[in-house]
Formats: C-alpha cells, sequence, structure tokens
C-alpha cells in the first residue's frame, strides 16, 4: 500500500504509539496516509478506538513476527 509518511513506533508502549500517530496525522494534509509499525499488542485496538474517535480512516491493519502495521488516512 502507497503511504506518504512512515512512523516506527517500536519498543513504544501505550499510551505512545497513539501519541505519536496523533502528532504525525496532524502533519499530513487531507487524504495522505500514515504508515504506522508497532509492537505493543495493545495498539491494535487502540488503532481502531483512534480512528473511530477522530474520523481517521484506518485503511489496513496487519501483523506479522509481533510487529503490527496499520495505514491511517487523513481526513
Amino acid at each position: 500500500m502507497e503511504f506518504n509518511q512512515e512512523l516506527d513506533a517500536r519498543g513504544l508502549n501505550c499510551p505512545l504509539p497513539i501519541l505519536k500517530t496523533k502528532k504525525s496525522l496532524a502533519a499530513l494534509e487531507s487524504g495522505q496516509v500514515l504508515k504506522v509499525v508497532s509492537t505493543d499488542p495493545g495498539s491494535v485496538k487502540d488503532m481502531q478506538a483512534f480512528a473511530k474517535q477522530t474520523g481517521n480512516a484506518l485503511l489496513a491493519s496487519t501483523e506479522s513476527a509481533g510487529e503490527f502495521v496499520f495505514f491511517l488516512k487523513r481526513a
């Protein structure tokens, strides 16, 4: 999937992945896509709730080898 910016949140625990995601998304323009890579298992539910609360679209969410990858589209 194409993205405009990548955020490496590996090694960070809640709530840091969400806080950094919020800050990174704020720097993007509407319609741009942010890729987030996290190792926090709690980030799966956190990203879903964050997208719902902020109106940003969670385009994809995958897990591989203990890493969680999210693609969020700025509203």
